[in-house]
């Protein structure tokens, strides 16, 4: 090509223009012309980026596919042009990109995941403006999946479940176009008429096959789903958190910030006075016990709502407060000066909490929760956390163990938590010494003096009936719980339960209010869910063993399909926890339909989704039938228990389970030969006797190797045996085969039993001669 064709710079940057020359002689690239499959990848494109966007919550799609469509149109058109300034602004596009994404990657400490997906939305956007050639629209088709996946990782709702599905949809067909492509057939017909795309793909797609498809890689989807054991993740140590919140103001951590005080600086202390008495109506948002007073002289319920999700390697009590003070109708923190203050590096958001006592027998959790309702100053926890990863830059540790932070809990903020969280061994905890540190005595062991009599005569009087003695706390506290979840009540009516006079003690109302009224026999005993742990923590004091009172939520539903715990705001209530010297705190749940020891690690299932599902299938069926197959459940598991635990008993147990999974594959391998003989001799019996006189022989030929092939006619068969066999052989063989070809096709009458006998003594006569031949050897 002649200089007079290239742009007018080219003579004076001599280089630039030998680049330019070196790149117009190079042959114009292949492009795709299929309508259809160029389609499908921008369809493909766009569910990624929506699906990107819903579940990280923003809003690039709204410019992204937009642009996304302009530059594939654009890329049709120009399809078989070099486009060589194009592609110029589009790397020095691409190199702002990358700039744009470190830029974020240093400033940004917390999961970088939302990053990684802007960056490839961007990415792709760019690309689409040139996209001649079959291999480019398979690099959008591998960053679509990327895009899926990311979506999938960071998704918390089954709002993602459409878009998947939809891509699998739009994936299959895409496949096929693409396999159309490359082996050259056109989108139009192939008499050279001009019908339309549309109508030609109406005409040409196989709809069902790929439907069937789609159906078949969804059910196979749903059984692996179903069947994958859950393994604890987060191997590695970069875990999700919000971005930094700039906090403006002194924080000391002694009062805790409310979402309605946000605006105006003012605190959230509780029920508006900061009192923890008098007769009041529950919020319908907020739980009563997560502020530094508790009155549970209050009437109501709350409305549903969900507050909070989280990821979790095994279900707990979420533990938001705690509360050492009893007042007569309520709880409040005494010491609430005594806070410590904890500050992170500016270089992590890792803080380093110190422990709050006495820990043993532990169990590191890790739990990350993305708040999704506003909620007070005070950060849910696992007890007992180590290391928090929260967006501000201090936080508080309140006397009880809370953790405060400076602002209140948001819609859309993330943090995460490495608890280490104490292994409950009933034994252990019964051996318990009994004499415990000044320290806790002189806080845990409070009672006010005109109950504590008579809440130790009547704890005492209950613990004289247990059948059997009881000589420690563990037990003590196991049996006084059982015996208030069977002895009392929860009224059904939230208002149902008249309000504590002025001065009336809600623990001595709690157990003796009928018995003291007109008639006891209209008298339900018992109170709300919160007052039984109250009583229950009162009763445990005046035995003289330390207890307080705890504040969180349930750990919520689990959904298996996003494998989050969702917690709603009616999930919180009240429980107590029991101090054990040299064992710490250990929680035990006195209401009635709630377990006695809540949930812990010692729950976690890795084939949790396949229970639920076996759960829902139990429903259904008779007992007998639920009880033999959980029979069968509990055996296998035993069994897989057992085999497990001979590799951790030294050399000996290793080889034992080597030697036990040997004999189990060799049964297997048994067994699965039985099933196939059993098959094949069933297959047999249905056949007609020449039929099966007929299989019988190509099995046994093939088993010595001569296999027939499927387009060779059973006489060409016989004349290819006549090269391998004995002429005997080579005779019973051909006699057989035309026997079989008149008897199928002609509908002769032939003397399969005489032939089935002269195959028999071949049979015998070849085995001795094979066994004669190994003698020799």
């Amino acid at each position: 090509m002649s200089a007079s064709n290239s742009p007018s710079w080219t003579s004076s940057l001599p280089l630039l223009g030998r680049v330019w020359e070196a790149w117009r002689s190079l042959p114009p690239p292949i492009p795709e012309d299929s309508v259809t499959l160029r389609v499908l990848v921008q369809l493909l494109v766009i569910v990624g980026m929506v699906a990107t966007d819903v579940a990280a919550g923003t809003q690039i799609s709204l410019w992204a596919v937009p642009l996304s469509i302009m530059g594939a149109s654009w890329s049709w058109f120009r399809r078989r042009e070099r486009n060589v300034l194009l592609k110029f602004a589009l790397a020095i596009a691409l190199i702002g990109t990358l700039v744009v994404f470190l830029s974020n990657l240093v400033t940004t400490l917390n999961d970088t995941r939302v990053i990684l997906g802007e960056l490839l939305i961007q990415v792709q956007v760019l690309h689409t403006f040139d996209l001649p050639r079959r291999k480019d629209l398979g690099y959008s088709m591998v960053i679509a999946l990327i895009l899926i996946g990311v979506a999938g990782t960071i998704s918390q709702t089954m709002a993602f479940a459409p878009f998947l599905v939809l891509f699998l949809l739009l994936a299959i067909p895409t496949l096929i176009y693409d396999y159309r492509a490359r082996l050259g057939l056109s989108d139009r017909p192939s008499d050279g008429s001009q019908a339309s795309v549309v109508k030609t793909v109406r005409q040409s797609f196989p709809w069902k096959a790929s439907l069937t498809l789609a159906l078949l890689v969804l059910s196979l989807g749903l059984v692996l789903f179903t069947v994958i054991p859950r393994v604890p993740g987060y191997q590695l140590r970069s875990f999700p958190v919000s971005s930094t919140i700039d906090f403006r103001g002194d924080f000391d951590g002694r009062n805790i910030v409310s979402p309605q005080a946000q605006a105006d600086g003012s605190q959230f202390n509780g029920e508006g006075e900061g009192t923890a008495e008098g007769p009041g109506e529950v919020d319908e948002t907020f739980y009563a016990g997560f502020a530094e007073s508790m009155n549970q002289n209050l009437r109501g319920s709350m409305t549903p709502q969900v507050v909070m999700r989280v990821r979790s390697q095994a279900p707990g009590f979420w533990r938001v407060m705690a509360f050492d003070e009893y007042t007569g109708q309520g709880w409040r923190v005494s010491r609430n000066d005594n806070v410590r203050e904890v500050r992170r590096s500016p270089w992590s958001f890792r803080f380093d909490l110190p422990f709050m006592g006495p820990r043993s027998y532990t169990q590191e959790v890790i739990q990350t929760y993305s708040i999704v309702a506003d909620f007070p100053g005070l950060i849910p926890v696992l007890d007992q956390p180590r290391y928090l990863y929260f967006p501000t830059e201090d936080v508080a540790i309140g006397p009880e163990g809370s953790l405060r932070s400076p602002v209140p809990l948001s819609d859309g903020l993330t943090y995460s938590v490495v608890s280490h969280v104490s292994l409950r061994d009933r034994t252990r905890l019964g051996e318990a010494a009994t004499t415990y540190p000044q320290s806790i005595a002189d806080v845990y062991l409070q009672v006010p003096e005109e109950i504590e009599e008579r809440l130790r005569d009547y704890s005492q009087s209950v613990l004289a009936n247990a059948p059997n003695p009881l000589n420690n706390p563990y037990e003590i506290s196991l049996y006084l719980a059982q015996y208030l979840k069977q002895n009392y009540n929860v009224p059904q009516d939230p208002f149902g339960l008249p309000f504590l006079d002025e001065g009336e003690d809600l623990a001595l109302n709690f157990l003796f209010r009928c018995e003291e009224a007109a008639n006891p026999a209209a008298c339900t005993p018992g109170g709300y869910p919160d007052h039984f742990s109250t009583v229950f923590t009162l009763l445990l004091r005046s035995l003289g063993i330390p207890a307080r009172l705890a504040t969180g939520f349930d750990p919520g539903n689990f959904n298996p399909f996003t494998g989050l715990y969702e917690v709603k705001n009616t999930d919180a209530f009240a429980l107590t926890e029991v101090y054990f010297p040299s064992h710490g705190w250990f929680a035990f749940d006195p209401i009635p339909g709630h377990e006695v020891i809540p949930p812990s690690v010692s729950e976690y299932e890795p084939f949790g989704v396949l229970r639920q599902f076996w759960d829902w299938i139990a429903g259904w069926l008779p007992s007998p039938v639920t009880g033999f197959i959980n029979g069968l459940f509990v055996m296998l598991g035993r069994g897989i228990d057992w085999f497990l635990e001979r590799f951790s008993r030294g050399w000996f147990g290793i080889l034992t389970g080597l030697l036990t999974l040997v004999l189990f594959g060799f049964a297997g391998w048994l067994s699965w030969q039985g099933w196939r003989e059993w098959k094949r001799r069933r297959w047999l019996s249905k056949l007609a006797a020449m039929e099966r006189l007929y299989q019988q022989m190509l099995q046994q030929l093939a088993a010595d190797g001569c296999g027939k092939h499927p387009a060779d006619t059973p006489l060409e068969f016989a004349r290819q045996v006549g090269d391998r066999y004995p002429a005997e052989v080579c005779i019973i063989v051909s006699r057989i085969c035309q026997a079989y070809v008149g008897w199928r096709y002609g509908k002769e009458s032939v003397p399969v039993e005489e032939l089935r006998q002269q195959w028999q003594r071949v049979q015998r006569r070849d085995w001795r001669r094979k066994l004669a031949t190994l003698g020799r050897r």
